[in-house]
């Protein structure tokens, strides 16, 4: 699990393929919340339409960052206070007032509802290679993870390349990792900024971690009748 309030980290690429009606995740203001509820529930209306218009994108610009609601103005006829929505109107943003079918929520606004958010957006992408010492040539993978992810998650991204991940200790230079702490808390730092104040690319060094296979018998059949006995 990564670190932050026990939400779940998610880099832009993860957040990027919940594009369809049937699959809309949308992040804002630090948050990544699954709207297809809400996109399902109006179906069909007019107010669904700018989030599947900005399904897999950041919609922040729509929020006031002080307060965390809808951005607002003053609309130059009435005078009202009334919220700002540039793309057409959004599910739960009420009429402009004055008007007769203007009618208070009962309930929290969808981006104020815990229920449809799924995690966190991290603040920052990191690239981290990971090298299996049982063939270190031909089994590194470079992984782009969340820098707030634990080593856990780190590994949980990693089954997709290794389904045997948690048979391995995991070490950095001369030590071994503590698997619920982060990069930065594991003293991997992230130097890509110092990288490019000095002209270099910021890939010019990915941080390494290596994996060492333990053997933890969890494949061996002590059934098998063909297994003879060592006799020294």
């Amino acid at each position: 699990m990564s670190k932050g309030n026990g939400w779940r980290y998610f880099a832009p690429f993860e957040v990027v393929i919940h594009n369809c009606p049937e699959d809309c995740w949308v992040s804002f203001l630090g948050k990544v919340f699954d709207v297809t509820p809400l996109v399902q529930k109006h179906a069909g209306e007019r107010c669904v339409q700018p989030l599947l218009a900005m399904a897999g994108k950041d919609i922040s610009s729509w929020f006031d960052e002080r307060t965390g609601d809808i951005q607002h103005y003053v609309h130059p006829v009435t005078g009202c206070r009334v919220p700002y929505c540039p793309h057409g109107p959004i599910p739960d943003v009420p009429e402009q007032v004055p008007t007769s079918d203007w009618r208070p929520l009962d309930r929290p606004p969808w981006w104020d509802d815990e229920r449809y958010q799924v995690g966190l957006l991290t603040k920052r992408v990191r690239p981290l290679r990971i090298i299996n010492m049982v063939c270190p040539f031909n089994q590194e993978v470079q992984l782009n993870v969340c820098s707030e992810d634990t080593f856990i998650r780190i590994e949980e991204r990693y089954l997709l390349f290794n389904s045997d991940a948690a048979s391995y200790t995991w070490r950095y230079t001369n030590r071994n990792i503590n698997m619920n702490k982060t990069l930065d808390e594991n003293g991997i730092l992230d130097e890509r900024d110092t990288f490019t104040d000095l002209g270099l690319p910021q890939n010019y060094y990915i941080p390494s971690v290596f994996l060492y296979y333990n053997d933890d018998l969890k494949y061996f059949d002590f059934d098998d009748d063909d297994c003879e006995p060592v006799e020294y």
